[in-house]
């Protein structure tokens, strides 16, 4: 066992040697070819879902745990599919971006295929005895929403990015289907308000796919992928990012307005204080070359790096804002 992999591998997505990776324990070598680090951002959606359900007095942990367990394993197995899928299409062959800021098991040589369907199988596995269960509980409309997360862990890197529709995907997982299926798996009751408050918290991890995106964009165009930045240009794509973090708080802030969230809510502003440094980084295409104070452990990301540094940070403050919300509800100080 080697924990402090663990803890490196949960934090920041670790780059390796072979002979490094030969070291690693079964959860290490999990942990980094799933990119866990990341993981973050789902079990944000579902502690979203969770506390939502709290606030309207229908919390029930068991659910809650099943929900957030699958969706993170759902999201584990989304990755090592999307690594093995890229990989057999050929797209992260000669140095592709991918394979330039982690571990690709496959395109390094570090395991056979066998090995890494292996690991895709088992995680799957629990993310489907978790959803299962869920359905024995809700019935046909978990069944519906198992589906679609389905649908999304196995054909979100083909044929969704390669024809535009990843961005969008992230939306609708991020937001509707793991906050607002998550709200219903919990609680027993599908609701419009809870889906719409999702949608603030998604933006996030969408500019951190369209970041991701519009770094590899000259890649991504070369290897015919279109993704949204390839379609609608550079340019315009990082000026759509500048437009996703807007919206992040001026949902919040319409939210609290129609009474939905209170004005605790109001927590997220402090998130604005890691933008200072990110938002001019959007005034150009990314440096051909690591600028010289840039951490070397975190190149070739850029613009995905400075969108999951401001969804972090703005994911916590909704979590925090969300909790005091619904403290102020339950106690019946607000609402």
């Amino acid at each position: 066992m080697n924990v402090s992999m663990w803890v490196k591998a949960v934090q920041i997505i670790p780059r390796m040697s072979k002979e490094e990776w030969k070291q690693l324990d079964v959860i290490a070598k999990w942990l980094v070819m799933t990119r866990f680090a990341v993981m973050i951002m789902t079990f944000n959606s579902a502690a979203v879902a969770g506390i939502l359900a709290w606030k309207n007095g229908e919390f029930n942990f068991l659910l809650w745990l099943l929900v957030t367990v699958g969706l993170i394993m759902a999201h584990a197995t989304n990755n090592i599919l999307n690594d093995v899928t890229d990989y057999r299409r050929g797209v992260d062959t000669g140095n592709y971006y991918r394979s330039q800021y982690g571990p690709q098991p496959l395109e390094h040589g570090l395991m056979t295929m066998r090995g890494v369907m292996t690991y895709a199988a088992v995680t799957g596995a629990i993310a489907l005895a978790c959803g299962f269960a869920l359905v024995y509980v809700r019935g046909p409309l978990a069944l519906a929403l198992l589906a679609a997360g389905a649908f999304f862990v196995v054909f979100y890197t083909w044929p969704l990015k390669y024809i535009g529709l990843g961005e969008l995907a992230v939306l609708i997982v991020w937001g509707p289907l793991m906050v607002g299926g998550g709200y219903y798996c919990i609680t027993g009751a599908w609701s419009w308000p809870v889906v719409l408050a999702s949608i603030p918290y998604a933006l996030g991890p969408v500019t951190v796919i369209f970041g991701k995106h519009i770094d590899k964009n000259k890649d991504d165009r070369a290897k015919g992928i279109h993704t949204l930045p390839v379609i609608i240009g550079e340019k315009a794509a990082r000026y759509t990012v500048l437009v996703l973090f807007a919206l992040e708080y001026l949902l919040v802030f319409y939210m609290i307005l129609i009474g939905f969230f209170s004005p605790a809510m109001l927590v997220i502003v402090l998130a604005l204080t890691v933008l200072p440094p990110i938002l001019p980084m959007f005034k150009a295409p990314k440096p051909d070359t690591k600028p010289e104070n840039f951490p070397a452990d975190v190149w070739p990301l850029w613009f995905s790096a400075a969108c999951f540094i401001h969804t972090r940070r703005y994911g916590i403050l909704f979590l925090l804002g969300l909790l005091i919300d619904a403290a102020l509800k339950v106690t019946g100080i607000w609402g």
